[in-house]
This record gives C-alpha cells, sequence and structure tokens, in this order.
C-alpha cells in the first residue's frame, strides 16, 4: 500500500510539473525562450549599470575578474529560489478546485512549482556553462557537484513556500508581502558585489542569510575547481532541511482547514 501510494504521487506530482510548465508558456511564440530571456535581459541592464556606470571594482582574489560571469553565477540561486517562493504563495489558491473537491495532496503544490521552475534553471545554468567556456575557454570539471548544491536549494524553497502557501489561504495579503519580504532579501544577498566587499559592520547579515552561501557555492563550482567546503556545505544542508521540515509541519498543520477557508 504505501509503494503504490508513494507511486501514485511521484506520477501526479509529474504531471503537475508538466502542466505548470506548459500552462506558463501556453500561446506564446517563443515559449520556453522567454525563461533565458529575461535572466539575460536583467543581466545585460545590471552589468551596464554597475560595471560600466558605476565601474564597480573587482576585489583580488575572485574566481574571474569578468563582472558578467561573476553577477550570472550569483544570479542563478536567487533567481530559483525567488521564483519558487513567490509563486508557491499562490498554489494552493490556483487549485481550491481540486482541494475543495477531491482528497488532493497539496504539499505537492509547491514541490511541483520547484520542480517546474528548474526546468528553466537547467536552461540557465547551461547558458553560464556556455558563457563562461567563451569567455574564460573552458569549464570547470566542479560543476559537477552543483546539482548537489540544487536540491538543497530546491528544499529551502519549497519549505519556505510551504509556509507562505498556507498563509495565504487564510491571509490573503500574503502574496503581496512575500514580494516585500524577497525584495528586502534579494539586497541582503551579495550577488552584484563579493562578500569580501560588505561594510565589517553589517556582515552578520550574510551570516544570517543561507542565500549568501548558495551564491558562494555556484560562483565557486561554475568559476573555479575549488572543491566544496565541508564547513559551508554542512551549514547549507541544516539551513535547507530545517527549512523543510518546519515549513513541512507548518503546512501540515494549516492544511487542515483548507476546505473550510477555500
Amino acid at each position: 500500500m504505501f509503494v503504490r501510494n508513494l507511486i501514485a504521487r511521484r506520477n501526479l506530482l509529474s504531471q503537475l510539473v508538466r502542466r505548470d510548465f506548459r500552462q506558463r508558456y501556453i500561446g506564446s511564440a517563443a515559449g520556453w525562450l522567454w525563461g533565458l530571456l529575461h535572466p539575460i535581459v536583467q543581466l545585460a541592464s545590471w552589468t551596464f549599470v554597475f560595471s560600466y556606470c558605476l565601474n564597480t571594482p573587482m576585489p583580488p582574489g575572485e574566481a574571474t575578474q569578468n563582472y558578467t560571469l561573476f553577477l550570472l553565477c550569483g544570479y542563478l540561486p536567487w533567481m530559483l529560489f525567488q521564483e519558487t517562493v513567490q509563486r508557491s504563495a499562490n498554489s494552493i489558491l490556483e487549485h481550491s478546485n481540486l482541494i475543495t473537491k477531491t482528497l488532493f495532496p497539496s504539499e505537492l503544490l509547491p514541490i511541483s512549482v520547484f520542480f517546474s521552475s528548474a526546468l528553466n534553471h537547467l536552461l540557465a545554468v547551461a547558458l553560464a556553462v556556455t558563457a563562461v567556456a567563451f569567455w574564460d575557454g573552458h569549464f570547470y570539471w566542479t560543476l559537477l557537484f552543483l546539482p548537489l548544491y540544487t536540491g538543497f536549494l530546491g528544499m529551502l524553497a519549497v519549505g519556505i513556500g510551504w509556509v507562505f502557501a498556507s498563509l495565504q489561504v487564510y491571509l490573503r495579503d500574503t502574496a503581496q508581502g512575500v514580494i516585500v519580504f524577497l525584495t528586502l532579501w534579494f539586497w541582503a544577498t551579495p550577488i552584484f558585489i563579493s562578500e569580501s566587499q560588505v561594510p565589517d559592520g553589517v556582515r552578520f547579515i550574510l551570516r544570517a542569510n543561507p542565500l549568501s552561501l548558495f551564491v558562494k557555492a555556484y560562483r565557486a563550482r561554475l568559476l573555479s575547481t575549488d572543491l566544496p567546503n565541508l564547513h559551508e556545505l554542512a551549514l547549507i544542508a541544516c539551513w535547507s532541511v530545517g527549512a523543510f521540515l518546519v515549513g513541512g509541519m507548518f503546512f501540515r498543520h494549516l492544511k487542515r482547514g483548507f476546505a473550510d477557508v477555500l
């Protein structure tokens, strides 16, 4: 019985991912290419402003002195995290007809959002690898460790997504609050600058920000041959597993009243 339920949930999750990915680009001539075009335009804009207009210096000791590559590799984990959390907030309301009429495992919805977003993420990573190979003349074998970090990032994003998705059912302002929350979190993450450029007085923000660890890890895996730092990997695992477990318990507790509220 357990195995049968597990297979049924896996099949349902696969259907949800395919449906979500198709619906995002339904009726679009460019289709999934928009998933690449948006970050490319953002990166081009940010590179122009920070590198050419503000002349943001690259500190010595970084894996690359190419600001575009530095920015691209740091933005990849944030892009996946933001999309998963933001879209998860409305995932329960968007499928309210399924939740109120059937015994639907609603906890799968934020997970399906992550896997659907991960398809775009895969395209963006391929773009980053191509860009590194183009500008540096080769790519680094340490990117083989990248799926490990992506998996932990998914656990972190889904855990937080469960919290916001369940709150949105009871408090419909939650989705708007998530946008504000993520905007503040974005600027507290060292995407545009290196950690060494953050003033000592506010560096405690980085220590309390798990995304700073993911940004640093993605850059190291894509731009150097440095092996994963076991201490940083342990911190990432603690943040991710902790958020996943706490978010799961929070969602499970509030889930009992979904059908009544919806």
